[in-house]
């Protein structure tokens, strides 16, 4: 299937419950100035973690960070953790990824499964604080081919 839309690379991670979940999320957008909407797949143990009022991370990739997003997408958070021989902070229970074009603390607002694509998450996250690195570009899907 071709794609229509340049998407970027996002990795959304919290702690929670003593444990780090990660994963790379490609279907984020942004739908008000401080809202942002993310389509995570049913089979993330991510997904399955979150709930609302969770703080979590939103980390937008980077142009040299390619292999950071294939990185955080390979595996589930419950089988290795993702985290080890990355450079990464945390702030409260948000986890974001050093070197990233923005870091943001995000909290979930509500959470809709949708039925149609095997349970897929469509998750409703407002920001609460930002951070951009004027110095670099963002990942593209494309830059990952």
């Amino acid at each position: 299937m071709a794609d229509y839309v340049n998407m970027g690379a996002n990795v959304v991670a919290m702690e929670k419950d003593h444990h780090k979940y990660a994963m790379t999320c490609a279907w984020c957008m942004q739908c008000d100035y401080e809202e942002l909407l993310l389509l995570i797949g049913g089979q993330s143990i991510t997904g399955h973690h979150l709930s609302v009022g969770d703080i979590i991370g939103v980390s937008a990739l980077s142009k040299a960070q390619g292999d950071i997003a294939n990185h955080f997408g390979d595996q589930h958070s419950d089988i290795v953790d993702k985290f080890v021989g990355q450079t990464y902070h945390q702030e409260g229970s948000a986890l974001l990824i050093d070197g990233a074009k923005v870091n943001m603390v995000c909290e979930v607002k509500d959470i809709t499964h949708v039925k149609e694509n095997d349970e897929d998450f469509l998750v409703h996250v407002k920001i609460l604080s930002s951070k951009v690195d004027d110095k670099v570009d963002f990942l593209s899907r494309s830059d990952m081919r």
